[in-house]
């Protein structure tokens, strides 16, 4: 770089670069010619402009095309970087420094191009991949680039209307299974839907039963068309789709009208429904750019193998199993303890080293020793490691004992696997680089379920040698099902044993089995194979795992096993059920869900990834093979992936997974990079308003938010791209003057887009950064499978669960329920004093009648009605706390709804040590008073909605235990409030899961009393939260 010739540059921390956007920079340029020029340049140019600049053009013309030269320049990472991408501005890239290298052009530049736009997509260089010099990572990259390449190519054949499947997946409403028997009517009244040709002309509107199909309202369109406009011949509605207008969303199918969201919810709206007709050409065309802006990359070259590890003297192969010890790190007297483990399943007991005293480099030069003979180790055995200091006890000053206690204090762990992702068993010497520990509660220094990555962050991290043992002369390799044979023997059980096996395996206690009884369910397998198949999971957990001849048996006749359903399936899924074939049979089993199901449980399948041991596995393959699919599944694949990619233990797979889908869908990048490029101007804009607003008054702090937003850059960042939340929904035009930022101590950003086509008014979106959104989504997302659950049972109660994404290291978005408030601020509006805001009973009703006049008050209370069900049923089954006014909102349609979520599954918040939340539900007289119509004697409507609410509750008890396998595997995200069991608990007590149906109705009536006796309570607890946030304003 030769910059020791040059005047020092200005160091440019990325602060500089948000805030001086519109400004120009002086920028050193080196050109290959080795002739250094200082030019001004502005920090919002693209570099194709900047390669334009006059002087440069000259310089580089006089010799060869500018084509032929990239830039180079150090980014914030201290990284050399090339830039391919010449689009980009300057202001975008932020160099380190503001110097710009010009360099001769090497290899194929469109796949360098494409490697550029995947490194900035996902937030790490492709180079890092490569710099780990692991076989895993290129045998992973090189097959699931050719995995993801062909499932690419695949799409290339579609036809238009199987394109429009991949692309616009359908958005339709769950359907009552049966006859149902609960309030979602199918609607037998025409209603009139808008309808107007892309080609221009007039719009048409039709009066149709909401039971037609689309291509019926397609061909009274091409009529009325061809009867307006005269045309001879009419057109074939076959060759049209409808899109909804200013969407990305289309109404295609034999689907009936009324089950499409957007018809559903224009008729609970009381709105036209404004549809387009879209010919087949056009889709056509779409499809073509699509295929056209992918220029297939040379296939990855096979990476050289790695350079042979160093020699290690030969151990003793006498004992079953050990490995040698060493260790780098500088701490007090220390300790380390190992533990073979098969998910969480100890396969023998735990062995220590001995105390190594203080010392610059302590070396324990230890032999340590298993009790389990090598050929019964399972394929998936860990084996977990954790650095301890033994610290002695300080003696009480009256203390009599002699003994001196001893407490362990653990300083870090690491995870390793004894075979290779090619089965064969490790031998060697092995650095592995270890993670923090912090204490827990049960005082455990292992960490099973901790990853089997090293901490990539090897300057810091403590580093323990260790050595296994070479057990052969040859490599030994764990053998494959072929090897093994079928080695079950068939078995079947006495009529007496079968009575205590369905005993066993219908019991409503979820308690360990005895000895006993886990012999005799391991005896009758076969008859549980034949007979409970759904018990799979139970016979898994009493196998011998550290039993060859048990587990030659188990996966012999898994092999047989029938298929599971969804809710079976996704129970094995678990980190407790770690073996490579139960996992290949889950993600079969899996196979059958629908793309709609599939979302649903997305993502619990993106956690799990993190209790895979191999990044080549069935989960992997089946998630990128559905995301290449259907392109609302890939939209949400990359963004719960991409905002977990600051984890150094999970960076690596989701990084190289992200990679594989990029490469799968080289089109959809352009669309995620605007997405990702307006968060991160979102980002700079909220870091913007953190600083200034605690300097100005907040109308001065929101005129500067606004002259920031009108910088040209930032208009254009915010403008025309698809909406993260909602990839359907055209975030077309940012309206400045709509934009604010709340008062909360992060300063969320509130941001309006605009879309005329929709002609339903604007979209807002709150952007948060300095919050963890990841348990308001889950909460989110277990509401609204609540509310697909009631629908299939024939009840809607008008549930709003809003959208919510983690993008990044506590940063998100939600989405603005428009036309909506607090109840707190309805309160607070319709009395004088804060104090009597919360005990003022018709303020919610009043305000009901002033937003919806006449005949439309008694839907807007029955909308109310139902959706207080709902929530009821939803805050008490999640123990969702921290209810107050301001966290429960009412939209002008009635339809309540509750908002932040940051406690739930019973972690109530307390004061002075006391539970303020004491109360089950948030069920108010002022709410009953809404239900009541306002009346005191109005007992019939209060007993609809106690049937509305036992209804909804009997509903999830049914489907409690897809809540428990749900919750159970994000345990995985490391939520502080869902880590063990004990949290899952609370679900179970809230279904009443281990009583009878009569039992559990009971105990929820009980419930439901409490909550309407003691709602003063919640009252009270209203009015301090009123009071003290009036005098905070």
């Amino acid at each position: 770089w030769c910059l020791n010739r040059m005047p020092p540059g200005i160091y440019c921390p990325m602060e500089f670069w948000s805030k001086g956007e519109n400004q120009n920079i002086q920028v050193d340029f080196l050109l290959p010619t080795g002739i250094y020029l200082n030019l001004s340049v502005p920090c919002n140019a693209s570099l194709g402009t900047i390669k334009q600049v006059t002087a440069l053009v000259t310089l580089i013309c006089s010799f060869l095309d500018p084509e032929a030269y990239v830039f180079t320049c150090i980014n914030q990472t201290a990284e050399q970087q090339e830039l391919e991408d010449e689009q980009r501005r300057l202001c975008d890239i932020q160099p380190f420094l503001p110097v710009l290298r010009l360099v001769a052009r090497e290899g194929d530049r469109v796949k360098k191009l494409i490697n550029s736009q995947i490194s900035l997509l996902i937030g790490k260089g492709l180079h890092e991949f490569d710099s780990v010099q692991d076989p895993e990572v290129n045998d992973f990259r090189t097959k699931m680039c050719q995995f993801c390449e062909e499932r690419a190519a695949k799409r290339q054949q579609l036809s238009w209307a199987a394109w429009m499947e991949y692309n616009f997946p359908l958005q339709l409403e769950p359907m009552a299974k049966g006859l149902g028997t609960g309030l979602l009517h199918t609607p037998t009244k025409n209603i009139f839907v808008n309808v107007k040709f892309q080609s221009g002309g007039v719009n048409f509107t039709f009066q149709i039963s909401p039971n037609e199909f689309p291509i019926t309202l397609m061909s009274y369109a091409v009529k009325k068309q061809a009867t307006v406009f005269r045309h001879e011949t009419m057109e074939n509605p076959e060759d049209y789709t409808l899109q909804v207008n200013g969407k990305y969303e289309y109404l295609y199918g034999n689907y009936p009208l009324y089950q499409f969201q957007y018809i559903r919810s224009c008729l609970h709206r009381g709105l036209t429904p404004h549809l387009t007709m879209v010919h087949s050409s056009t889709i056509i065309a779409m499809r073509d750019e699509q295929i056209n802006s992918i220029a297939n990359p040379p296939k990855m070259a096979v990476k050289p193998p790695p350079l042979p590890k160093k020699k290690v003297k030969g151990h003793n192969r006498s004992s079953p199993c050990g490995f040698m010890v060493f260790s780098y790190f500088f701490s007090p007297q220390l300790v380390v303890q190992a533990g073979l483990f098969h998910g969480n399943e100890m396969l023998c007991k735990t062995v220590s080293s001995s105390e190594v005293n203080v010392c610059s480099e302590p070396v324990w030069k230890q032999r340590l020793d298993f009790d389990i003979n090598i050929c019964d180790l399972p394929r998936m055995a860990r084996l977990c490691f954790a650095l301890y200091a033994v610290i002695e006890k300080a003696k009480k000053a009256r203390s009599t004992k002699k003994k001196s206690k001893k407490a362990d204090c653990p300083i870090a762990w690491v995870n390793v696997m004894l075979f290779d992702y090619k089965d064969q068993l490790k031998t060697g010497e092995c650095c592995l680089h270890m993670w923090s520990s912090f204490p827990d509660e049960k005082g455990e220094l292992l960490n099973p379920m901790g990853t089997v990555q090293c901490n990539p962050n090897t300057e810091s991290a403590a580093a323990l040698l260790i050595c296994f043992p070479n057990v052969a002369s040859h490599p030994v390799y764990y053998p494959s099902f072929e090897q093994v044979g079928n080695t079950d023997v068939f078995l079947r059980g006495e009529s007496l044993a079968s009575l205590q096996l369905k005993e066993i395996l219908e019991r409503r206690s979820h308690t360990e089995l005895y000895e006993h009884e886990k012999d005799l369910v391991w005896k009758m397998r076969h008859d549980i194979r034949d007979q409970y198949p759904q018990a799979l999971a139970k016979l898994l957990t009493i196998t011998k795992w550290n039993k060859h001849e048990d587990v030659a048996q188990m996966i012999s006749l898994l092999q047989s096993w029938p298929e599971l359903p969804v809710l079976n399936a996704l129970e094995l899924l678990d980190f407790s059920f770690p073996d490579r074939y139960v996992g290949s049979f889950a993600i079969n089993s899996l196979k059958k869900l629908t793309d709609h199901e599939l979302f649903q449980y997305l993502l619990q399948l993106v956690q799990v990834l993190k209790y895979e041991s191999y990044l080549d596995c069935e989960l992997t393959k089946f998630l990128l093979d559905r995301a290449l699919s259907n392109r609302k599944i890939g939209h949400f694949l990359f963004w719960h992936l991409r905002s977990e990619m600051h984890v150094p233990a999970v960076a690596l797979r989701f990084g190289l997974i992200l990679e594989a889908y990029c490469r799968g869908s080289t089109h959809h990048m352009k669309v995620l990079m605007k997405q990702g490029e307006a968060l991160s101007k979102m980002k700079a804009l909220n870091e913007f308003v953190k600083l200034s607003s605690p300097k100005a008054t907040k109308p001065q702090a929101k005129e500067m938010m606004h002259v920031c937003m009108k910088q040209e850059t930032y208009l254009e960042a915010l403008s025309h791209l698809q909406s993260p939340l909602n990839p359907s929904i055209i975030l077309t035009e940012v309206c400045v003057d709509q934009c604010t930022f709340m008062d909360s101590k992060m300063k969320p950003l509130w941001i309006v887009f605009n879309n005329e086509e929709t002609g339903g008014g604007g979209v807002g979106i709150i952007f948060k950064n300095g919050d963890d959104l990841r348990q308001d989504m889950l909460t989110l997302q277990m509401i609204q499978l609540m509310d697909i659950l009631w629908k299939q049972e024939g009840l809607d109660l008008r549930m709003t669960p809003y959208g919510c994404l983690s993008t990044g290291d506590k940063t998100g978005l939600i989405e603005v329920v428009m036309h909506s408030d607090t109840i707190a601020n309805i309160q607070l509006n319709k009395s004088n004093m804060a104090a009597t805001a919360a005990f003022n009973k018709d303020a919610l009703l009043n305000w009901l009648k002033s937003k919806n006049p006449g005949d439309a008050l008694e839907q807007a209370i029955e909308e109310f009605t139902l959706s207080c069900a709902g929530y009821c049923v939803a805050t008490y089954v999640l123990g969702i706390g921290d209810r107050h006014s301001d966290n429960i909102m009412i939209r002008e349609t009635g339809q309540l709804f509750h908002i932040d979520f940051g406690h739930f599954l019973g972690n109530f918040k307390t004061k002075f040590g006391i539970n303020r939340e004491r109360v089950p539900f948030i069920l108010t007289y002022d709410f009953v008073h809404v239900i009541q119509q306002g009346k005191t004697n109005n007992s019939e409507k209060f007993e609809r909605f106690r049937g509305y609410c036992e209804k909804a509750y009997m509903i999830l008890r049914r489907h409690g235990p897809l809540f428990l396998h749900l919750f159970a595997l994000m345990k995985a995200a490391g939520l502080p409030e869902l880590s063990c069991s004990k949290d899952i608990q609370y679900l179970k007590d809230s279904l009443a899961l281990g009583k009878t149906d009569e039992e559990a109705l009971k105990h929820f009536r009980l419930k439901f009393n409490e909550a309407l006796r003691e709602s003063w309570k919640t009252k009270v607890n209203w009015l301090a939260h009123n009071v003290s946030k009036d005098n905070r304003q």
